[in-house]
Parts: structure tokens; C-alpha cells; sequence
């Protein structure tokens, strides 16, 4: 395909719209990933989340200017929230990262959650990958920072790093939100404010007493991102960790357990249009339903007969 050869040539308008084609769930969208395919598996993706206020946005950018001066090139997803009602989203992160965007080395795409539950667009792997695929040394994927959802960032990267800021009012809540276990490196956002000496004194307890001895121990790393300090020392914090994961097997296990969640994610949305294609439009769901309702049939005996005829096919 035309678009993909001009993506792998390097070209801004074939990647745009190789990212667009997978948000839109265009028909080409599946065919242009089977091609890219073969060409990724190359980039170290970080994920980025944390609650919101945290200054994730600010740090994104921060990062990848450090990472610019090291040479390597950038591709950053920030993933915003969705309204439930227009459907629009307010993509607010490509504008405090604006400076970026002269930048020919840094690619930036803000996505749409589109609904999903996880906070994180469903798309936004393939956008990873579509980003690899055009040779970007280092993808951020930016979590919308939505309480729990925050785990699902595993989901998408090799190193998961956690911003977290002084005087949110209850920082053990902030930190215990299922936050505590994806962590492999902490950053304390804002450290000139009060508070951060007191919520890095409580990480480094919580991380004393998770029970599990890990041969890693996630770095709490002080940051002013604002101002630009501490960042030298969170990258070569986040660089530590990416050497560890390579050198001891983990990144590959990552991996293989990131592929083994997408294959069944696919397999998952595969299934749920086929019944919405062959059962919900064909109106043979009203009829199972009207069924239902007057005791003629049950649900079980239902689901259990259209699997039967799914699997047949």
C-alpha cells in the first residue's frame, strides 16, 4: 500500500493519517497494520499517568526536550478524555506541549478515549505501533489520569512511571489507588511544595511493606517540571530500568503478555461485531427477546445455540 511505503519513507502526512484511519476504524485500517506489522517492536514505550493536576503534560514535555538532546527521536500519544454526551474531547495536552511540535524529531497525537471504560483509547496501541514503525526511538503514551483506569497504561508500555504531586489532600489514597503496583518509577512532581518530603517518606513505606521482594525497587525521583529540575535524573532513572527489563527477560515477558492481551482484544471485538452485524441489525435479537419475555426460550439456551452457530461459521 501507498501509505504505508510513504510512512516507512518517513513522511508526517502518511503517519497522520495512518493514525486517523485506526481512530476511525476505517476499512483500510486493519490492512495498513498487517503491513506495518513486520516493522515494529523496536521503540521504548513509556507510559505516563498519574492523578490528575499532577502535571503529566508539563513532564511529557520536559522529557522528551531531554530526550531530544540525547539524540533520539520522540512520538508522544496523549490520550484525553472523552464527553459521553458530544463525543468531542477536549485535547488539551497538544496545546501545553505546542513547542514540540516545530520540532521535526517529535510527533504528537492526542486521541479521544472514545468510551473506552480503561481511559485508554482502544486505538492507542496500534498508534504505538504505528509510531514504531516510522522509527521513533521513545513513545509516551499520556494517561487521561481517571482514578483507577490508571492501571490499564501496562497494558501499552514497557516502563510505566507514576507523577504524583504533594498536598492532594489524602496522598496515601492517591497512592493506593492500584497506582502502587504498576509503578516502576515514581516521579514527585512540584517538589518545591510543600508536602513532597512527607509523600516521599510515605512511597518509600508503602513500597517497604508490598510484601512481594522485587528484585527491581522503583526510584522516587524528585522533579520541578516547570522549572526543568530533577529531569536529567528522572531520565536516567527511566533509562536504568528499561536496561534492567532488556538484561533480565522482563521486557520480552511485557511483551509477550501485552500480545497475548491485544490477540484477545481483537478477538473480543471480532466476536462483538460479528453478533452486532448478524443478530442486532438482522432484528433476530428483538424476536430472542419477545422469546425471553413470554418464557417460550431462556437466555442461556440462547447464548448457548448462537455460539454454537458462531463457531460452525
Amino acid at each position: 500500500m501507498d501509505i504505508v511505503k510513504d510512512l516507512l519513507n518517513g513522511s508526517r502526512l502518511a503517519l497522520s493519517r495512518t493514525i486517523t484511519a485506526i481512530e476511525n476504524e476505517y476499512d483500510e485500517a486493519v490492512d495498513i497494520m498487517k503491513e506495518l506489522y513486520p516493522h515494529t517492536g523496536h521503540a521504548f514505550v513509556l507510559g505516563i499517568t498519574g492523578p490528575p493536576g499532577a502535571g503529566k503534560s508539563t513532564m511529557t514535555d520536559k522529557l522528551a526536550r531531554a530526550y531530544r538532546n540525547m539524540g533520539k527521536t520522540v512520538g508522544i500519544i496523549a490520550v484525553d478524555p472523552t464527553s459521553p454526551f458530544s463525543g468531542g474531547a477536549i485535547l488539551g495536552d497538544r496545546i501545553r506541549m505546542n513547542s514540540l511540535t516545530l520540532d521535526e524529531g517529535v510527533f504528537i497525537r492526542s486521541m479521544g478515549t472514545r468510551g473506552s471504560l480503561g481511559g485508554l483509547s482502544h486505538k492507542t496501541a496500534d498508534a504505538v505501533k504505528a509510531l514504531d514503525a516510522f522509527g521513533k526511538d521513545v513513545i509516551f503514551v499520556e494517561t487521561v489520569g481517571v482514578g483507577q483506569s490508571e492501571v490499564d497504561i501496562v497494558k501499552a508500555a514497557d516502563t510505566t512511571m507514576v507523577v504524583l504531586i504533594p498536598g492532594m489532600g489524602d496522598d496515601i489514597q492517591a497512592i493506593k489507588a492500584g497506582i502502587l503496583e504498576i509503578g516502576d518509577v515514581f516521579a514527585i512532581n512540584k517538589a518545591d511544595h510543600d508536602g513532597a518530603d512527607k509523600l516521599q517518606m510515605e512511597l518509600n513505606m508503602m513500597l517497604d511493606l508490598d510484601g512481594e521482594m522485587k528484585e527491581w525497587r522503583p526510584p522516587i525521583q524528585k522533579v520541578i517540571a516547570s522549572q526543568g529540575e530533577g529531569i536529567n535524573e528522572l531520565v536516567a532513572q527511566l533509562d536504568k530500568h528499561y536496561s534492567y527489563i532488556k538484561e533480565n527477560g522482563v521486557l520480552e515477558q511485557r511483551r509477550h503478555e501485552r500480545t497475548r492481551t491485544e490477540l484477545m482484544e481483537l478477538l473480543n471485538a471480532s466476536i462483538g461485531r460479528y453478533i452486532t452485524n448478524s443478530i442486532v441489525k438482522t432484528g433476530r435479537l428483538d424476536n430472542y427477546l419477545e422469546d425471553i419475555k413470554s418464557r417460550a426460550n431462556d437466555p442461556y439456551t440462547i447464548v448457548r445455540s448462537l455460539l454454537d452457530e458462531l463457531l460452525v461459521k
